[in-house]
């Protein structure tokens, strides 16, 4: 059964370790991801943004899949469903079909109507149980067409944001989604100080978790980062394992062919990748 992610995210605030989000984007996936939290006893949280879910033919059928899932495999580690970098509209239709999470950014709108959104959508979570996470200041890099530069959030915005209820709080430190440029600054730990210093317990999030140096990850989970977002590291493990097999030629022998087959090696690339994240970021055995 899906859980909403604010008890485990809590729970990883408090021990100082991270719950990773892992990007799904179809059935291989989905299996990869379950089956490694699964074995590191880990809780897991399943991203889905709106491109993937459109791909994947609606939330409905998103839901659907990984509810049959949950059951077919037996997974007993806590899992949540989450929308990733929400629309209002796309909040609005996740909660309809089912998701036990979601996270509106309304970090391109202006403040109020942020506030405004916001409001609204923490008193709906409330009402089914659902966790529900905000961002403020743009998270840089490519999110699903959305370029921003790696900005760095205003202490003070994010306060307003988490007081208004929500549970977990994306704020962009200098981050961004997708590989990082050779002149990326890195991480700043300075804003993210000044936001935990306002924003007290709330568990902080962290996108574009993929090339980030260990160390830095490790220090941020230190500053109260309790939800690490990998996606693009995923795609990239999938990409070379699948592209090794072709290359040698796999497909055409035998029945190498049958996608059960051509897609294996890519999914077991997708586990291990999670399997290193999940050890990275302490969540290992805490399920």
């Amino acid at each position: 059964m899906l859980v909403s992610a604010k008890e485990m995210l809590q729970k990883a605030k408090a021990g100082h370790y991270a719950v990773g989000q892992f990007n799904i984007n179809n059935l291989e996936w989905t299996k990869a991801i379950l089956t490694a939290a699964q074995e590191m006893n880990s809780p897991v949280i399943l991203g889905v943004s709106e491109g993937a879910g459109k791909y994947m033919t609606g939330y409905k059928t998103v839901v659907g899949m990984v509810n049959g899932m949950l059951e077919e495999m037996n997974i007993t580690v806590p899992v949540a469903l989450h929308l990733d970098h929400g629309s209002y509209e796309g909040c609005k239709k996740c909660i309809e079909a089912g998701f036990s999470s979601i996270m509106y950014d309304g970090s391109h709108s202006p403040i109020e109507e942020n506030v405004a959104n916001t409001k609204e959508l923490v008193a709906i979570c409330n009402e089914k149980g659902m966790s529900l996470e905000a961002e403020v200041g743009a998270i840089g890099g490519e999110e699903d067409g959305v370029i921003g530069k790696g900005e760095c959030a205003d202490p003070e915005e994010c306060k307003r944001i988490a007081d208004l209820g929500v549970t977990m709080l994306a704020a962009g430190i200098g981050n961004i989604h997708g590989k990082y440029p050779a002149n990326w600054e890195g991480l700043s730990f300075e804003t993210l100080d000044a936001i935990q210093a306002l924003t007290g317990d709330m568990p902080l999030v962290l996108h574009g978790g993929t090339g980030i140096p260990e160390d830095m990850i490790k220090k941020a989970i230190s500053l109260g980062v309790a939800k690490i977002n990998v996606n693009t590291e995923c795609q990239l493990s999938f990409a070379a394992a699948t592209r090794k097999y072709i290359e040698e030629g796999k497909d055409l022998q035998g029945k190498g062919f049958d996608p059960r087959k051509l897609l294996a090696p890519g999914a077991a690339a997708i586990k291990a990748t999670v399997i290193e994240k999940i050890e990275l970021f302490g969540s290992k055995d805490k399920a």
